[in-house]
């Protein structure tokens, strides 16, 4: 099966989204680009001092992440995005240059991801701003493209539902490739 839409994978800090959406881009053979790449600098310093990020620190990052996803789709080519796509607002900016967008968002407790990000090294993203990442996060809505998914699985099987789930979206959306 072809890619026909973006995916952005999301959710709270070392719930996955870099593994996964590395391997749901593979899997499609298509590029994957992973958000915290594309953060301003006064952002990611932000969060290594521990700080976390408010609206209008995120915002030009969004807008980044949309402008390149929409690029993208336009010509012809759907990506996979890892973003933390936390708010409602902050997934609506996402796909306002690409309405078709799909969401996964990785879905797993707070002491199995704290114990996740206990176990790796990040570049600026502290284990104490977990919390403020769980504060933050608004699960998808009835109305928004997405997908649940337990991180509690195994990557592959992962990767293999999201595919399935797929299927059923994208029928009716428009072939982008």
């Amino acid at each position: 099966m072809a890619l026909r839409t973006p995916i952005i994978v999301m959710g709270v800090s070392g719930s996955g989204k870099s593994t996964i959406g590395a391997a749901l881009a593979a899997a499609f053979g298509v590029e994957f680009i992973d958000g915290d790449d594309l953060h301003p600098s006064a952002n990611k310093a932000k969060m290594a001092a521990g700080q976390p990020l408010d609206d209008e620190d995120r915002a030009p990052w969004l807008q980044i992440i949309a402008l390149r996803i929409g690029a993208e789709l336009a010509e012809g080519r759907p990506i996979v995005v890892a973003c933390s796509a936390l708010r409602r607002r902050y997934r609506d900016q996402l796909v306002a240059y690409a309405p078709s967008t799909v969401f996964v968002h990785l879905v797993g407790d707070p002491d199995l991801i704290a114990d996740r990000q206990l176990g790796r090294t990040h570049e600026y993203m502290p284990v104490s701003l977990l919390a403020s990442q769980f504060d933050a996060l608004e699960p998808l809505e009835e109305d928004e493209r997405g997908i649940r998914v337990d991180v509690r699985r195994d990557p592959a099987e992962i990767v293999a539902d999201v595919r399935d789930a797929l299927g059923v979206l994208d029928e009716g959306a428009p072939d982008h490739g």
